[in-house]
């Protein structure tokens, strides 16, 4: 997220799990430019696989720091290395210069699951998962930063000790570009287990359950928005960037996508894609024991929140296949076919282990809640897609979502390119379906987030900063009664999950 004037433009950079990828956008808000450098491709001296290293014990998944990409990531800086961020000299690259200043230099990423046992103790020190949700936005999670840095210091407290700068993967390629430790935003924060969501300060009991001396390894968290200062000269004297460029906050790869999705308040995105995740805009948060909430990146006073569905394309082309012959418009043709609400028929399909909740197996029941073993194909379908948005529904409620007036739903993903799909999803929620182009959205979103940092300081509304962009296409609207068929369904559905989450809970819980 810098800012750069030739021609007056913002860049937005996506350091990800495979790649890092730039766009340029103009003061129009057009993207005029883009690169990407891909890790095993372009980078093939560090060995990468999908731009990781998995380990023996098959939990433990690291990148090389000085390659340097992702979400969920951190980066763990020797002391001294500061010092060499000042100084920088614009004859030798980056990496030359940095090489020695990492304690740790393979960085735990996203996909590592090593943190178990940290993450039940973080649990239990500040009163269960519930606790730590509602203090945080979301319980213990393996891939969180603060269950990273517990296992770190309890495995390596030579190296922790060794350590003055703990950055994430945002913080770490903003102070790259700042030539100094940049601080961490609120939003990219709020994945951690350590940021108090409401008032925004780090949670000192989660800093001590994790390693002692962190907040002064971690620094003081910031707004989103906040202009953090001006480009490196290692930058202006070697790559030519003019010296009065801004660096803005880096933010999450999921932050950065609501604001290249240009959500507003009461809007969702629901991203149908191999596992489908919704990004709801939240006014007053409930933080539960599934899905995440964030601090909002484009609006200090609202939250954003996450949910994953594991049970996303793979799912819809399973029973197409099944049910439809293999075919995409035979299973529109059911879905135009069958009435708004199956005839009273509702189903669960989950067959891999669901999160949201945790559900596996296929159950399906009549009008009057009996389940019964099987649907003729046309409702099977139908039962599928009603039964996948109204899940999607009842969950994003339960973290204080509420569809508003004017609340649009943007669809992006495999699925969102049939129409018959997204009028279900309309009429579900009982709200507008958009479509929107999002192969770039973190990146777009995260120069859309820099030119609202060069504005922040005016207290411009992002929605103002960004109404210049191209507009989502309308899809779908509700059909008319749709509202009063779903009402009383959605209820019968929350109901129904709950007794199938008790029939299939394992015996241990």
């Amino acid at each position: 997220m810098a800012e750069h004037s030739a021609r007056h433009c913002c860049l937005g950079w996506d350091f990800s799990t495979q790649q890092v990828k730039v766009v340029a956008v103009d003061a129009e808000l057009n993207v005029f430019y883009e690169d990407s450098v891909h890790f095993d491709r372009d980078l093939p001296e560090f060995r990468t696989q999908g731009g990781v290293h998995v380990h023996e014990d098959g939990l433990t998944v690291t990148s090389p720091v000085l390659m340097w990409v992702q979400q969920h990531g951190s980066v763990y800086w020797k002391a001294g290395a500061n010092q060499v961020l000042t100084s920088l000299t614009p004859d030798l690259l980056l990496r030359e210069q940095l090489q020695a200043c990492f304690s740790i230099s393979d960085s735990p990423v996203w996909m590592d699951s090593s943190t178990t046992a940290q993450c039940r103790q973080l649990e239990a020190t500040v009163g269960g998962a519930q606790a730590l949700s509602s203090l945080t936005g979301s319980r213990a999670y393996e891939r969180f930063t603060g269950n990273q840095i517990a296992k770190i210091y309890q495995k390596n407290p030579e190296a922790y000790s060794r350590t003055e700068r703990i950055s994430l993967v945002s913080s770490f390629a903003a102070s790259l570009f700042l030539g100094s430790y940049s601080p961490i935003d609120h939003s990219d924060g709020s994945g951690m287990n350590l940021l108090q969501i409401q008032d925004k300060v780090w949670s000192q009991a989660c800093l001590g359950a994790c390693a002692p001396g962190l907040e002064e390894k971690l620094g003081q968290p910031v707004p989103s928005c906040s202009v953090v200062g001006a480009i490196s000269s290692y930058f202006v004297q070697r790559y030519g960037f003019p010296a009065g460029c801004k660096v803005v906050a880096f933010t999450g790869d999921n932050p950065a996508s609501l604001a290249g999705m240009r959500l507003e308040e009461g809007d969702i995105a629901v991203s149908l894609g191999t596992s489908d995740t919704l990004f709801l805009w939240l006014q007053e948060p409930m933080p539960a024991l599934e899905g995440h909430i964030f601090c909002n990146p484009v609006d200090p006073q609202h939250y954003m929140a996450l949910l994953c569905f594991k049970n996303g394309s793979l799912m819809r082309e399973k029973i197409r296949d099944e049910s439809a012959s293999r075919s995409w418009s035979e299973f529109s043709k059911a879905l135009r076919s069958t009435e708004l609400g199956n005839g009273g028929n509702l189903g669960f399909y989950f067959d891999v282990m669901e999160i949201t909740p945790e559900i596996i197996g296929r159950h399906r029941f009549n009008a009057e809640n009996h389940e019964v073993s099987a649907f003729p194909w046309d409702v099977e379908i139908r039962a599928l897609i009603e039964g996948q948005f109204m899940a999607k529904k009842i969950h994003a409620e339960g973290l204080g979502y509420r569809v508003m007036p004017k609340t649009k739903i943007l669809a992006t993903g495999g699925a969102s390119h049939n129409k018959d799909i997204l009028q279900v999803l309309a009429d579900v929620f009982g709200a507008p379906v958009y479509v929107i182009d999002t192969a770039n959205s973190a990146c777009v979103g995260s120069a859309y987030r820099a030119f609202h940092g060069l504005a922040a300081g005016t207290n411009m509304p992002f929605s103002e900063v960004v109404k210049l962009a191209p507009n989502p296409r309308l899809a779908a609207t509700p059909t008319p009664g749709a509202f009063q068929v779903y009402e009383a369904l959605l209820q019968r559905y929350a109901v129904l999950e709950q007794r199938v989450l008790t029939q299939t809970r394992r015996p241990s819980e």
